[in-house]
């Protein structure tokens, strides 16, 4: 294939322009000029980009690939204003969909008239015979019906860890949290492998519209990572994937204990847990009180014996730990525990995702042992109307510092977190660099001494987010020798005006060479 007429931002280390590309075997051979590309190669294939703008395809480097995937053939609640309107969306889909299980995901009580949990009963009285679980936004917390309860004999009687259960007049309210609200999603009858396989290449598609060629999955188990190592290898799946494996024992037989396993489309190099929950449900830890909640500090997840078991184990067998902390206190655990395996300065990559909420004495501890900022620029804008009620001032100020986090390494990655934000890496780099969401507001940007520039933005989303799974050296910039990974827009996000990036579209895509968009 031989790329023509673009305008090219290949993204490597000077940041250089180009016109063409030339492909073979899915791999770059040449980027240069028409005339030298031209001069230098010959093809039957060519595309003629129009002078449109070309980029690196764009890498998730969080998200929840397989969760999306499986919540596309859920109820969708992401938008809903109110609990009355999430119960009118679930009556919906319960005309449409006759499951065992009713599931619906993206509540957020932070957008409703009264922001706070609500009680089952309106949700028992509309399913009484069937059991519902609605996820948050965040997937830290679940609303469920008296039914799911009673399916899973939790009563009056249950104890609960300290946080994780919420009661009102003394009663459960059907509201669970971290671990106590795994319990019931775990309890949700899973697809069956052909409508996994459906759901996996809708979600596949849903991507690649949005400019994505590659993506990294937070949290995954033996059997799935199989299935889509089979998929890949079989044509069926063309993204690449970046698995981050759940700490347990099955995985870390099969997979950690034989070392890193690599395809040219997976990775699986990597161990994921939680130090806390989410700041929007009141899981973030945090080191001293919530101020609109003065009795509450968060919660842990897993706890220091687990923790350091698993850096034990990434240490031994050359595998990249990578924690969740949103909190200060979460933040702050996860560095005093990864310095106990990490030798200073080194280059194994360990990772922090989300760093959302950080202590100032922490921040050049990150320098201190290289550890990484896997952030999601759009977190801020999404939080930013309501942080301030949890945190206070002065810790705000101290939240979402993108500028400061990617000053310790001179390099952060970045990602969505879908499906808790929508999937689009454009909308990333958007509250990246104008740190407004998509009313304009506030209009002077949110914390702009923490926004990122254009280029770090960019990079962030490319070249950043591979060296975060160490690979950098096939993909993250169009180079010879890399993969020919590479996305097409109709408007040049460096240059345009702010609002004018939520309205590019994605006119081509090419993985590996292999155009994805007719």
């Amino acid at each position: 294939l031989i790329v023509l007429n673009a305008k090219i931002y290949t993204v490597d280390d000077d940041f250089s322009m180009a016109q063409a590309l030339a492909i073979r075997n899915g791999i770059i051979l040449a980027v240069g000029s028409d005339r030298d590309i031209l001069n230098r190669y010959n093809s039957k294939i060519r595309f003629d980009a129009g002078r449109q703008d070309v980029y690196p395809g764009f890498i998730d480097a969080h998200s929840h690939f397989t969760g999306y995937a499986v919540g596309l053939q859920r109820a969708d609640l992401r938008h809903t204003t109110s609990f009355e309107q999430v119960l009118e969306v679930m009556k919906k889909h319960a005309e449409t969909h006759h499951t065992e299980w009713l599931v619906g995901r993206g509540w957020d009580q932070n957008e409703w008239p009264v922001k706070e949990f609500p009680s089952h009963h309106q949700l028992s009285a509309m399913f009484p015979d069937v059991p519902v679980v609605l996820i948050r936004v965040d997937g830290h917390a679940v609303i469920v019906n008296e039914e799911a309860m009673h399916r899973l004999n939790i009563n009056q009687n249950t104890l609960f860890p300290e946080g994780e259960a919420i009661y009102k007049d003394g009663y459960l309210a059907g509201v669970f949290l971290e671990h106590s609200a795994d319990r019931f999603k775990t309890a949700i009858p899973p697809l069956n492998r052909q409508e996994l396989i459906s759901a996996l290449s809708e979600a596949q598609l849903n991507c690649v519209k949005a400019g994505l060629s590659s993506v990294a999955d937070a949290g995954l188990d033996k059997e799935m990572v199989l299935l889509l190592d089979s998929l890949q290898q079989s044509g069926d799946l063309d993204i690449r994937i970046y698995a981050m494996l759940n700490p347990t024992d099955e995985n870390m037989d099969y997979f950690v204990k034989n070392g890193v396993y690599k395809t040219d489309r997976l990775s699986v190099r990597s161990i994921k847990l939680y130090a806390d929950g989410a700041l929007g449900s009141y899981g973030a830890r945090l080191l001293e009180p919530y101020s609109d909640a003065p009795n509450q500090f968060g919660i842990w997840v897993h706890d220091l014996p687990i923790m350091q078991k698993y850096c034990r184990l990434a240490l031994d067998h050359g595998y990249q730990m990578i924690i969740h902390a949103i909190g200060d206190a979460g933040t702050r655990r996860v560095i005093d525990v990864y310095s106990q395996f990490l030798p200073g300065r080194n280059d194994l990559r360990w990772r922090i995702e989300h760093a959302q909420v950080v202590h100032p004495d922490d921040f050049g501890r990150f320098a201190d042992f290289s550890i990484v900022s896997s952030i999601q620029s759009i977190h801020a804008t999404s939080d930013m109307r309501w942080a301030g009620s949890r945190l206070g001032a002065e810790r705000l100020s101290n939240s979402y510092a993108q500028q400061k986090l990617l000053a310790q390494n001179g390099w952060l990655a970045n990602g969505t977190d879908f499906p808790i934000e929508e999937i689009y890496p454009l909308w990333t780099f958007h509250a990246a660099v104008f740190r407004q969401d998509h009313t304009g507001y506030p209009e002077q940007g949110f914390q702009m001494q923490d926004a990122l520039t254009r280029e770090q933005a960019l990079r962030s989303i490319t070249i950043w987010a591979a060296k975060a799974a160490f690979e950098e050296n096939e993909k993250g910039s169009l180079e010879p020798g890399k993969m020919a990974d590479f996305v097409m827009l109709d408007r040049d996000i460096m240059e345009i005006p702010g609002h004018e990036v939520l309205k590019t579209n994605v006119t081509g895509l090419w993985i590996g060479g292999k155009q994805m968009l007719d």
